[in-house]
């Protein structure tokens, strides 16, 4: 199959085109030269609907930290600093991720069910643990480790279907399926603020885990595999293809993004009730950015299908970099300020969840997609492990004898990462395809 993006020179004269398989790692297999991708029908797009559900629980969770992280540091843990509370979350995370790990060479291997259906069971497992948790050990081992291993059993597969159904319009599927984990941001942390108030927090928590699991439902009867599972060299992750430069290079891109987005996501809400914010305003800042991150990860999708994934991620990078310190970081005790940067921010970083993925589909084979792609984001979940922590240590050390938590360090530290993300998506897009700007990649 043909895997370049023509277009016609009426319609784009400015921009040239790129065969993607000619530039694959592996260069172009049976199956991607001989399958004709459905890229739409009513098939396709109930998988991009499952994969949508799944999302909703797996990745809803981990936009939802926020306000999880400000409950506990007030309440069952305020005994802890906020940088080892940090670690429960940054464990979740790092699950999450690692758990591609394995994820997806066995969904490579033996396809969906042995992996959707037991995910699914242990993410709402996980909730129920959370709701009647005291102790930090609990949280840990419950939330921590049995929430992230068992997302990334959903969160996984649920992106590998998409490769599966679409190439052409990949990035929007992916987009489209990807707003989820804002949708779950938005509607989360209102049911738990407002769930917590009328019949306390364990309820609240436990009445999530029951949404969840209708989402779970669905998931299960929508999410379908469409090309048959490849026994050979499952259950491994493929090291050699770190040899790749490109693939190299867009990984560290990928490790770095994932570890600053989690930052805003995870402190955004301590940094306004530390500002004085009005409380119920605070907790809402993370439904807030997660709403504006529904549009910033369909939009891009829609553009990256038109001039490039490479290209956008590029962009949105930038402008998240800019943001970060030239908006939050001198935002200070300024309301307007700081819900004006949970907007734009949440817009312009939604592409880091649905378009990651996709470039690294970009430069792979179909059928090997679950095994790079899992060991893109087993080295991902390294940062996502350390990236909470680390900022409350940043943050801890800069508060050592002053009244108030001081945000400054943590948030120069976010946008200089975000600046090193974007300077990597641009050297893997370099390495790629030359140095060009007008190419499309």
């Amino acid at each position: 199959m043909n895997d370049s993006y023509p277009c016609s020179s009426s319609q784009k004269p400015s921009i040239s085109t790129v065969d993607e398989t000619s530039r694959s790692p592996e260069g172009p297999t049976e199956q991607d030269s001989v399958v004709d991708f459905p890229d739409g029908g009513w098939r396709a797009w109930s998988v991009v609907l499952g994969s949508w559900c799944a999302m909703v629980p797996s990745f809803g969770l981990l936009n939802t930290m926020g306000v999880l992280e400000a409950w506990l540091a007030n309440d069952q843990l305020k005994e802890y600093s906020k940088a080892s509370i940090g670690w429960i979350f940054g464990l979740y995370s790092f699950f999450l991720y690692f758990g591609s790990v394995q994820v997806g060479p066995v969904f490579d291997a033996y396809g969906l069910r042995p992996l959707l259906i037991p995910g699914c069971i242990g993410l709402v497992s996980s909730l129920m643990v959370f709701s009647v948790a005291r102790e930090y050990y609990q949280f840990m081992l419950g939330f921590s480790v049995l929430g992230g291993i068992s997302s990334s059993m959903v969160f996984t597969p649920s992106i590998a279907c998409i490769a599966h159904w679409f190439h052409r319009r990949r990035a929007l599927a992916t987009g489209i399926a990807a707003t989820a984990g804002g949708f779950g941001g938005i509607i989360f942390p209102i049911l738990i603020w407002n769930l917590s108030e009328v019949v306390g927090f364990a309820w609240a928590i436990r009445i999530t885990g029951f949404v969840c699991t209708l989402f779970c439902i669905l998931c299960i009867l929508f999410l379908k595999t469409r090309l048959p599972p490849k026994k050979l060299g499952g259950g491994k992750i493929d090291i050699r293809v770190l040899r790749e430069i490109p693939f190299s290079l867009l990984t560290v891109a990928i490790f770095l993004i994932d570890f600053a987005l989690l930052i805003p996501l995870t402190y955004l809400t301590s940094y306004a009730e530390s500002h004085d914010m009005e409380e119920s305003l605070a907790y809402q800042l993370v439904s807030i950015l997660n709403a504006a991150s529904i549009l910033g990860r369909v939009v891009p999708g829609y553009f990256a299908d038109h001039y490039g994934r490479f290209n956008v991620m590029i962009v949105t990078t930038l402008v998240c970099t800019v943001f970060t310190l030239a908006l939050w970081l001198p935002a200070g005790s300024n309301t307007a300020a700081v819900v004006a940067y949970a907007v734009l921010f949440g817009f312009w970083s939604g592409s880091a969840i649905s378009l990651a993925p996709v470039c690294v589909a970009q430069i792979s084979s179909t059928e090997d997609f679950g095994k790079r792609y899992g060991t893109t984001y087993s080295l991902v979940s390294v940062g996502a492990l350390f990236a909470i922590p680390i900022a409350g240590e940043i943050m801890k050390a800069q508060s050592s004898g002053r009244e108030k938590d001081n945000y400054s360090g943590l948030i120069l530290f976010c946008g200089l990462v975000y600046a090193c993300a974007c300077l990597f998506f641009a050297l893997a897009r370099g390495v790629s395809i030359g140095w060009r700007l007008k190419t499309m990649f």
